[in-house]
This record gives C-alpha cells, sequence and structure tokens, in this order.
C-alpha cells in the first residue's frame, strides 16, 4: 500500500498556478524527499498534503483516505512540522509536550506520549526550562519530538534543520530516520542536499510547479552523471 498517492494536483492562487498537474506515490514506511527552488511548488505541495490547502484539481490519498472527502481522517494519521513552527515560550519543554499530548490522549496514555516525546527531544534536565531560554537548536528538536511522539502513520517535514548548527542537525537526522525505520513514513523537504541524500529513499525534484525528475539518490546520480545530489539538483534546475 502506498502512504500517499498524488494524481495530477494542481493549485491555483487566483490567476496563478502554483502546482501544475503533478503526480507521484511515496510508498509506506520510507523516507521520500520533495526538493526543489525556491518558488517551485514544494512548501505548496506539502500544505496540501497535510490538509492546510484546498485542491484545485487533481487528488491526493493519504492511507487510502481521499483528501478531499476525509480530510478529519487524513489529519488523524499525520503531523506537519513547518519550516517556521514554534513553541509556547512561557511553558517548559514538558509543559508543551503535555499540552500537545493531551490533544491526543489522557491519562496514562497521555503520559507515555509525553515520555516518549521527552526521550525523543533528549534535552536532559533543560525539559523543565521554559521554551523561551532555549536556543534555536534546542527548540527544534523540541518541535521534532512533537511532531514524532504521538507515532504518526505520516510525518511531514518542511525544511526539517534549517538554521541549525552540524551537532544539532545530525542528532535531528539520526532521530527521524530511527523512527523511519520503526515504520513512520516520512515526507521531507529541504534545501540541505546532503540532507537530502543521507537521509531520502527516494526523491522528486520539482521545479516550476512540475516534478521534473524522480528517483532513488544513486539512480538520479547516475542519470545525470554526477557524483552527489547537488549536481544534480543544479544541472536540473538550470537545464
Amino acid at each position: 500500500m502506498n502512504a500517499i498517492e498524488v494524481r495530477e494536483l494542481v493549485k491555483d492562487y487566483g490567476s496563478f498556478r502554483a502546482v501544475k498537474g503533478i503526480s507521484f506515490d511515496v510508498r509506506e514506511g520510507e523516507v521520500f524527499g520533495l526538493i526543489g527552488p525556491n518558488g517551485a511548488g514544494k512548501t505548496t505541495t506539502l500544505r496540501i498534503i497535510a490538509t492546510l490547502l484546498r485542491i484545485s484539481s487533481g487528488s491526493v490519498q493519504v492511507f487510502g483516505n481521499d483528501l478531499r472527502r476525509e480530510p478529519h481522517e487524513v489529519r488523524k494519521i499525520l503531523s506537519y512540522l513547518p519550516e517556521d513552527a514554534g513553541a509556547y515560550k512561557n511553558l517548559t519543554g514538558r509543559e508543551y509536550l503535555q499540552f500537545i499530548a493531551d490533544f491526543f490522549a489522557s491519562g496514562r496514555a497521555a503520559d507515555e506520549i509525553v515520555k516518549k516525546g521527552i526521550e525523543i527531544a533528549s534535552l536532559s534536565d533543560r525539559i523543565d526550562d521554559k521554551v523561551d531560554t532555549y536556543s534555536k537548536g534546542m527548540t527544534r528538536r523540541l518541535l521534532v519530538s512533537r511532531a514524532l511522539m504521538t507515532e504518526p502513520k505520516l510525518t511531514i517535514l518542511d525544511e526539517l534543520t534549517s538554521g541549525l548548527d552540524v551537532i544539532n542537525a545530525q542528532e535531528i537526522r539520526k532521530t527521524v530516520k530511527s523512527i523511519s525505520e520503526k515504520g513512520t513514513t516520512v515526507l521531507l523537504s529541504s534545501h540541505n542536499m546532503l540532507e537530502v541524500e543521507l537521509m531520502c529513499d527516494r526523491i522528486a525534484l520539482i521545479n516550476d510547479g512540475r516534478i521534473v525528475e524522480l528517483g532513488t539518490p544513486a539512480e538520479l546520480k547516475g542519470k545525470h552523471n554526477a557524483s552527489n545530489i547537488e549536481e544534480v539538483f543544479t544541472k536540473v534546475v538550470t537545464a
């Protein structure tokens, strides 16, 4: 079963067509990268799959649920972490995770979700400090834990490690990869081509609202005689 099936997806903003009839599948349990230059339509596509934007035409299925007819069912099984996400600064890290967990469960079940979130965040004693004392990297780790602690069937991550130092970025990648190995499907967007190559089982490259390449990192590098995905990206986008 595919986790996501996108067919001839179109998104219009008035007279501007941001997504121009794209189609792709994401297999259950894989890490799938959607990459492209600024304004290519990747974040719009992610927001549509996350049920935050309406489809202009075409279709999207998420684990067999039609996005148009069953958005509430889709929301039950996914989590979405946008690039500009923030946490409530007046709460401690633990209180923030508890606040989120209470939307999904109660009592002991909610406590187990929080326990998992604390483990994923790996903030040690700082979990009981207020979020407004956190560095950018610590905040992002908290937000990633929020996205993953409920064990969603699908998690959508936009610019996962944007602005983070090497150590924090590496830790977050390891966490996401570990979760994917346990069965969560990951749809990832990033401008960091090393990150994409390291993490993704397959990649779709979107440019000017259209999918222009799709395959495994090895397939794309071989096709374009490139040593890395950054070279593939440059060759395709500037062709």
